[in-house]
C-alpha cells in the first residue's frame, strides 16, 4: 500500500472509480453486509474461545452536553393493576446520528455530488416519512461475523489518536501484521483510537454536526484498506478526521455511498482492546442487530463481541 498522504485526485478516484454500485443486484440496500454469507456466519462461531462477552454500546444519553445537543427522552408511566399489582411502561425518543449514541448507519445516510449509494438522488429518495431506498430495514438480518480489532494507541505507544496524528491506511496494514491477524472478505473491522483517553483531556469527543467541528480520527487514506479487504462493517470509537484537507464532504464516511459499507459509530472499545492485548487474541465473534425501522437512516444498536 502507498505509504504517503494521497492527493485529492487519488481520494476522488477511490470514492468514484472504486465504487461497489451494481455489485449486489439481489439485495443492493444491504451493501457490504452481503459479504456475510451463510458460510461466513457458520465460521464466525469458531472464533469463540472463552465465551466471554463484551458490550460495545454506550448508554443512551438523556442529558444535554456539547457532544449531545439533542438528548434522548425517557418517560416512565406506572400502570396500577389488580390486587396491588402493576407494570411500568415507557416512552423513548432518540436522535441517533452524531457522537453520543452507538448506532448503525443505513446506506441512505450519506451522499456527495454524484448521489447516494447506487446513484440514487437524495431529493427523490428521502422523504419526511423515511427513505424509499437503503433504509435500515434492509439490514434487518444484522451482523454475525468474525470481528477483527486493530489497536492504534498500543501500536503507537500512546494513549490516543490526536488531531495532529490521524490514522492512515498503511498504518492499519502494519498493525494487522504486527498483531498477527489477516482480514478476509466479510470480516467486521473494529478500529480502537482511545476515545476515552482523549476525552479525559478534552472533556468530550466531536461536537455539533456542522462543518466547523474539529475532531481526530481516521484519514481518507484508509479508504483503500476498507475497499480492498472487503470489510463488511466498520466499527470505530472515533470517526473521520475533521475537517479534511481535501474540501470534500465525506472521506471515510464516504464509503457508505461509494462502497455500501455498513458503519457503527460511537462504539466503546477500551475494555475489549485491553483484553485482546492481554490474551493476544484480536479476532472474535461479533453481533450487531438493528431495529427494523422502515425507511430509517440508521438504528441504535448494542454491538456484542464474544471471545
Amino acid at each position: 500500500m502507498k505509504r504517503e498522504v494521497p492527493s485529492k485526485a487519488e481520494i476522488q478516484f477511490y470514492l468514484r472509480d472504486k465504487r461497489n454500485w451494481g455489485r449486489w443486484k439481489d439485495h443492493p440496500g444491504a451493501g457490504t453486509l452481503n459479504l456475510i454469507t451463510d458460510e461466513k456466519r457458520r465460521q464466525a462461531g469458531t472464533f469463540v474461545r472463552s465465551g466471554r462477552a463484551f458490550s460495545l454500546g454506550r448508554p443512551l444519553p438523556a442529558g444535554p452536553s456539547v457532544d449531545n445537543p439533542r438528548p434522548s427522552d425517557l418517560y416512565v408511566k406506572r400502570l396500577e393493576w389488580t390486587d396491588g399489582g402493576g407494570a411500568a411502561l415507557d416512552y423513548l425518543t432518540v436522535f441517533q446520528h452524531g457522537f453520543s449514541v452507538t448506532h448503525l448507519d443505513a446506506l441512505c445516510h450519506m451522499w456527495d455530488k454524484h448521489g447516494m449509494w447506487e446513484g440514487k438522488d437524495p431529493n427523490e429518495t428521502l422523504t419526511f416519512d423515511g427513505a424509499k431506498f437503503g433504509g435500515i430495514e434492509e439490514m434487518r438480518e444484522g451482523v454475525l461475523t468474525r470481528g477483527v480489532l486493530l489497536d492504534i494507541p498500543r501500536h503507537r505507544g500512546t494513549k490516543n489518536v490526536g488531531l495532529d496524528s490521524p490514522v492512515h491506511g498503511w498504518e492499519l496494514e502494519d498493525i494487522a501484521k504486527a498483531q498477527g491477524v489477516e482480514l478476509s472478505p466479510g470480516d467486521a473491522l473494529l478500529v480502537y483510537c482511545g476515545r476515552e483517553e482523549y476525552e479525559k483531556a478534552t472533556g468530550y469527543y466531536g461536537g455539533a454536526l456542522d462543518e466547523n467541528t474539529r475532531y481526530p480520527g481516521l484519514h481518507a487514506s484508509c479508504l483503500p484498506f476498507l475497499r480492498e479487504n472487503d470489510v463488511s462493517v466498520l466499527l470505530w470509537d472515533m470517526e473521520d478526521l475533521a475537517p479534511n484537507e481535501y474540501g470534500i464532504p465525506w472521506t471515510v464516511h464516504g464509503a457508505i455511498h461509494a462502497y455500501g459499507l455498513a458503519m457503527v459509530d460511537g462504539v466503546v472499545l477500551q475494555e475489549l482492546a485491553t483484553v485482546c492485548a492481554a490474551q493476544k487474541q484480536y479476532d472474535f465473534l461479533l453481533t450487531v442487530n438493528p431495529l427494523i425501522v422502515i425507511g430509517g437512516t440508521g438504528s441504535p444498536v448494542n454491538p456484542v463481541a464474544v471471545m
